[in-house]
């Protein structure tokens, strides 16, 4: 078992949708970290090549973080009481 009480190599949904909505802040917040590196790497970069890779892995990031923020829309809803099931 981890620290958080599940067993060791068990799926976020194995701990229940907690686990999984927790996974997903986790998500964001590493994708968040690396958005902000990459914005500096474009600020203070000195050479164009790297630059350009940066700007990159911006527009990249950029659509990882909706996927996640939309699912984590998603969750939130489902956490309500009363929310609806399509």
């Amino acid at each position: 078992m981890d620290d958080q009480g599940t067993e060791a190599g068990a799926g976020p949904d194995a701990a229940g949708p907690d686990a999984a909505w927790l996974a997903l802040h986790a998500a964001r917040e590493a994708v968040e970290r690396a958005l902000t590196l990459a914005q500096a790497r474009q600020r203070f970069g000195s050479d164009a090549a790297a630059v350009a890779q940066a700007r990159r892995e911006e527009a990249e990031l950029l659509v990882d973080l909706d996927r996640i923020l939309t699912q984590i829309r998603a969750a939130e809803y489902r956490r309500r009481p009363g929310s609806r099931r399509w």
